[in-house]
């Protein structure tokens, strides 16, 4: 008798907590979502936006090139623009030496262009 009492109990208890763990519900869709986009908001806010940033400056600066300014290129050759074209600008690096970079291949004003332009 104690053992049909011993085998009830275990079934009934087990039973009561199989039902219990049934009725507990995972996340809801809107509690699964709140992680994954808070994550791209982040990352939006802290590269994706300042890239932007940067990416509009440097063609602001591509299209304010004028002759007499002093540039550096993405090679590191530092020269003084000579003239502007559509898609290409002249620089002279030393004395009768030109030449011909992409308007994309210039990277910003030399450093000491830079500097003297902050001062002033």
């Amino acid at each position: 008798m104690s053992a049909f009492i011993s085998i009830f109990a275990t079934l009934f208890f087990a039973g009561t907590s199989f039902a219990q763990a049934q009725t507990q519900s995972g996340p809801s869709t809107v509690e699964m979502l709140v992680m994954p986009l808070g994550f791209l908001l982040i990352m939006y806010f802290l590269m994706i936006r300042p890239q932007q940033k940067r990416s509009k400056d440097h063609q602001a600066f591509l299209a304010s090139l004028k002759s007499g300014d002093e540039v550096v290129t993405s090679g590191g050759i530092i020269g003084r623009v000579k003239s502007v074209a559509e898609g290409f600008v002249s620089v002279e690096i030393c004395g009768n030496t030109v030449i011909k970079v992409l308007k994309n291949a210039i990277e910003a004003q030399s450093p000491k262009a830079a500097a003297t332009s902050k001062s002033e």
